[in-house]
């Protein structure tokens, strides 16, 4: 017999105690006060942990001891207070729950009749709740007999999502094309805003084979310049598959005027698909104080959102909805191996066979918070970002680089003598980039406190018109960050500042 058919009560038994504490051991690194309780270089790491595959067999406690004690202390925690500049925390306890029994209940969304028997319904479920947040209408539930009839599906990523509009984009301008293939890549060409735009929709139409067909356009205040955008779609008329917008962008979260974005484009060219970006402005669907931002979404075509961003859910999780729930037939996927069904989420998820019940952990989250609940996660979050803002704004040597929509503050320490008087000249951009990259290396160094960095057009010309700035960024969505916490980091980077200018002339 083999092992599993001469299993003892007492293997149960034993097993159970050991997920215990595995469990145990992931929720003692969620509540480390820390963000890493070792920093090493990358190649002591890769030696460290990079080896053969032993011959012999080890225990389960072994090797669950030799993950505490050799790996897990490399890891970041993300549930750190001071933790404060990407993403979220992925420690909603309810969504914790939802990914861990998902690993334990091995369900395979791609087919239902055998595979997923309730969760394939229990993903349909989660799909209505985001489409009704972002205002969507659903049709009734009888009515709903095959994916054709849900109008999104999840993924694992915004890129992902992103990757699956831009072939949705590519089928309506020209039918087929995914049985056909690209001919003429030059029609297939998408407009996205200069600056902020987010990779992935560059590598999506890579990917879906079109090539680098992206047309950037001037914006104003992280938001398109209208009249530029007018004059792009002269320009290219007849050569647009799409135009992207993000309802918060990927630096800054500045939600786009998406009803005048819509407006623009349709009078030029109602053909043109339109999508949102929407994996950060998701939040702002959860309240009625916000919901305002998202004026307009519905006349988009499709768009993605991100949970696992914005509703501390664990890595990972992604939605593309879309308008028109039929349009998803354009890329759809079909095998009578395992999906020959109606309700085969197989048949309608580009790129992914077998799919997990990833959607399982926002259905727990969702309906663990309900309506008011999730208005009050978004309200506090927005409210923190605020408060962030109005204290960085005592700091005469730091200076906030746009007003925050939602969650996300970026700004720059100013070295003694520049003064916020635009136009600073070159070489003061100069080296308030480098004494604002040298901050972000010394704070990675030392892995206290960790705020996000990239680059960022000085799009509302607070220095000087034009320049491409480095910035720090601190994001408000997670819960165990207080005020102290916000008052404290920009002590420290007020400090570090003043210590490093010196060595920058």
């Amino acid at each position: 017999m083999d092992n599993e058919s001469t299993a003892t009560p007492a293997d149960a038994d034993a097993t159970s105690k050991f997920l215990h504490r595995v469990v145990d051991v992931g929720l003692d690194f969620k509540h480390q006060p820390d963000i890493f309780r070792t920093r090493l270089q990358p190649e002591r790491v890769r030696d460290l942990l990079v080896f053969e595959l032993p011959r012999e067999s080890r225990p389960l406690d072994a090797v669950l001891e030799s993950f505490e004690r050799t790996i897990l202390p490399l890891c970041k925690n993300e549930a750190s207070p001071r933790f404060l500049g990407f993403g979220d925390t992925g420690d909603d306890p309810a969504s914790l729950a939802g990914g861990l029994l998902a690993l334990f209940t091995q369900q395979n969304l791609i087919n239902q009749s055998f595979d997923s028997p309730s969760a394939t319904f229990v993903e349909i479920a989660v799909l209505r709740w985001l489409r009704d947040l972002l205002g969507y209408g659903n049709p009734p539930v009888a009515d709903i007999r095959t994916v054709w009839d849900v109008g999104g599906v999840i993924t694992h990523g915004g890129t992902t999502s992103n990757a699956t509009a831009m072939m949705l984009a590519r089928e309506h301008k020209a039918p087929e094309t995914m049985h056909g293939g690209v001919r003429n890549p030059e029609q297939f060409g998408v407009i996205v805003p200069r600056g902020i735009g987010h990779y992935s929709i560059k590598s999506a139409l890579n990917w879906v084979g079109v090539g680098d067909q992206a047309i950037e356009v001037d914006t104003h205040g992280f938001r398109y310049d209208l009249a530029a955008l007018e004059r792009a779609l002269r320009r290219h008329h007849g050569q647009i598959m799409a135009v992207i917008a993000y309802a918060g962008d990927s630096r800054t979260q500045t939600v786009e005027h998406l009803r005048q974005v819509h407006d623009v484009v349709r009078a030029a060219d109602p053909r043109i698909w339109l999508h949102v970006d929407a994996c950060w402005g998701l939040v702002a669907a959860f309240s009625d104080q916000l919901r305002h931002q998202l004026d307009g979404i519905t006349e988009f075509d499709s768009v993605t959102v991100d949970p696992h961003k914005v509703m501390a859910v664990p890595y990972s999780l992604s939605a593309l909805l879309v308008r028109q729930p039929s349009s998803l037939r354009a890329v759809s996927s079909y095998s009578d191996l395992i999906m020959q069904e109606d309700y085969a989420f197989g048949q309608v998820t580009p790129f992914i066979g077998t799919k997990g019940w990833l959607s399982l952990k926002l259905w727990m989250m969702m309906l663990t918070h309900g309506r008011d609940g999730l208005a009050a996660l978004a309200e506090q979050r927005v409210s923190k970002a605020r408060r962030f803002a109005a204290l960085l704004d005592e700091h005469p040597q730091l200076l906030r680089l746009h007003d925050p929509d939602l969650a996300a503050v970026a700004f720059v320490y100013l070295p003694t003598g520049i003064r916020p008087e635009p136009p600073v000249s070159e070489h003061q951009i100069e080296r308030i980039n480098a004494v604002n990259q040298r901050i972000h290396e010394r704070t990675l160094a030392e892995g206290t406190w960790f705020l996000h960095q990239f680059s960022l057009p000085d799009d509302h010309a607070f220095l000087r018109a034009g320049a491409t700035l480095y910035p720090l960024r601190f994001m408000a969505n997670n819960p165990r960050t207080t005020e102290a916490h916000m008052a404290e980091v920009l002590d420290y980077v007020a400090k570090l500042g003043g210590d490093l200018e010196g060595d920058i002339q």
